[in-house]
């Protein structure tokens, strides 16, 4: 179906959640709204802010950028720009930006009559970012235990956070989201798989139907989950993925502060092993 087509369907007055008609309008194939301009006054904001931080440090070379956060001593006052305000400003940005956008697919969703369930799916994932950079630090007492915003700085605070507490991996609710983030590229792998060689069948051949799909599961693992089943499945198992990374990080410190394999004790005082 040409774009021209259906595009009458969703470019709709009404559905907004905030300044009514003020930006309820289009550009080009993009929707504005009130969020839409927050978005992109909070998103100029912030590539401000990484460009003079960048600007003032020791480099220009896209990979040892780093922008910290403040350090420990400060608590959660504010610090001096140079000092890790920067870091708080940036982080105030991209809040603002990844939650405008959020609100913004909601009142799309608003216009189509249909479901929240992309705006709530984008809503873990910014809820995994806050978790990290907002409530951790806050529980914690300092927004030094944030993490740097910079390629490579971020993933030496990946590998120095896992070795601080000895085996990271160990961790319950880490040992969840991978399997989560695992099973996730399994299930659409194979729906995708499935569905390309259903519509590009052989030459000669018709495409196959859904129920041509259905079949191979049902010989191959003894089931068929259906069409709209799978996309339900893959929704679930990557919301739980983006869940429990979360959780993993926000028990490490505030909750539970030595060695995650400490904490399977439990495990070797069962009475069955007495």
């Amino acid at each position: 179906m040409a774009m021209l087509s259906f595009e009458r369907k969703y470019r709709v007055p009404g559905g907004t959640l905030m300044g009514g008609d003020l930006f309820d309008f289009w550009v080009g194939p993009f929707y504005v709204g009130v969020f839409g301009v927050t978005t992109i006054f909070f998103s100029f904001l912030g590539t401000a802010l990484i460009l003079y931080g960048a600007a003032i440090g020791p480099t220009w070379n896209v990979w040892q950028i780093n922008i910290a956060p403040p350090d420990i001593s400060y608590g959660l006052r504010f610090a001096p720009l140079k000092q890790g305000g920067l870091w708080q400003w940036i982080t105030v940005a991209a809040t603002g930006a990844f939650i405008s956008w959020a609100l913004r697919e909601v009142e799309i969703c608003r216009k189509l009559g249909i479901g929240l369930h992309v705006p709530i799916a984008f809503a873990v994932a910014i809820g995994a970012y806050l978790t990290l950079e907002v409530v951790r630090p806050v529980l914690l007492g300092a927004w030094g235990f944030g993490f740097p915003y910079g390629i490579l700085s971020h993933l030496d605070w990946v590998s120095n956070t896992g070795y601080q507490y000895l085996h990271f991996h160990y961790n319950p609710a880490h040992m969840l989201a991978v399997s989560f983030f695992f099973a996730t590229t399994l299930a659409l792998s194979l729906h995708g798989s499935l569905v390309l060689s259903s519509v590009n069948p052989q030459k000669g051949e018709p495409v196959k139907t859904p129920e041509h799909e259905n079949t191979v599961f049902r010989d191959y693992i003894g089931w068929s989950i259906g069409t709209l089943g799978i996309h339900r499945l893959g929704l679930f198992l990557a919301l739980s993925a983006g869940f429990w990374s979360a959780v993993c990080i926000v028990i490490s410190g505030p909750f539970w502060s030595r060695g995650w394999p400490e904490w399977w004790g439990w495990y070797l005082n069962l009475p069955i092993w007495r």
